[in-house]
């Protein structure tokens, strides 16, 4: 029940909406990754947006775009963890071990993902809000929550919002925005002072359309 009332309080009730779900897959960069020489790298990259290509052609991948500073994201067109798997485990990258991979339900309550035939590549900011519940009790939870929701419905009514979702029961969600944020522009948030919540904020590039906006 506790990490229900954190789903829901993680932004405002009026961006509920959205029920359809996806697996969202995150290609955290690898400091210790095996260093490769510049032939193997071209290889690698080159596979790795070939797969890129058929996945969507096939219909099992919806969107996928770069962080700047490293890594990146898919969206996949299915429920199942397992399924999210198998299709991320065709990319000769992702074989090779060059990324940490981090796959995760994902259901959009603002916004949705939809497949671009058009290519048109922009920057959106990506805030990913990390849960963790584990550390609270019951006497301060429900406090903290309220104030947190109203210190992100504050925020998010200033920015121009194209998607927001959550992931599973207790791992958080995440706001694209439009506008700049700021590394810090949630770190007056009651949840992230008291660790109730951990928050990245990264440049993400991606097809415009990947989120359905206009």
């Amino acid at each position: 029940m506790k990490a229900l009332l954190f789903l829901l309080a993680i932004l405002p009730a009026t961006m509920l909406g959205q029920e359809k779900s996806y697996c969202i897959v995150f290609l955290n960069s690898k400091p210790d990754a095996e260093r490769i020489d510049k032939e193997t790298q071209t290889r690698l990259f080159k596979g790795h947006m070939a797969n890129i290509e058929r996945l969507a052609k096939e219909g099992k991948l919806l969107a996928a775009g770069p962080f700047n500073g490293g890594g990146g994201l898919f969206i996949f067109n299915t429920a199942s963890l397992d399924e999210a798997e198998s299709w991320v485990n065709t990319d000769p990258a992702v074989q090779a071990k060059r990324w940490n991979i981090e796959i995760l339900p994902f259901t959009p309550r603002t916004g949705s993902v939809c497949p671009v035939k058009e290519i048109q590549m922009v920057n959106y900011f990506f805030v990913r809000f990390n849960a963790i519940v584990e550390k609270f009790t019951a006497a301060n939870y429900p406090t903290l929550i309220r104030q947190h929701e109203a210190y992100v419905r504050d925020v998010t009514n200033s920015l121009s919002v194209v998607s927001e979702g959550v992931f599973g029961p207790n791992e958080g969600g995440i706001l694209i925005v439009k506008d700049s944020v700021a590394s810090d522009a949630f770190s007056n948030d009651p949840g992230v002072q008291q660790g109730l919540l951990d928050v990245q904020v990264k440049k993400l590039f991606i097809a415009k359309g990947s989120f359905c906006e206009k």
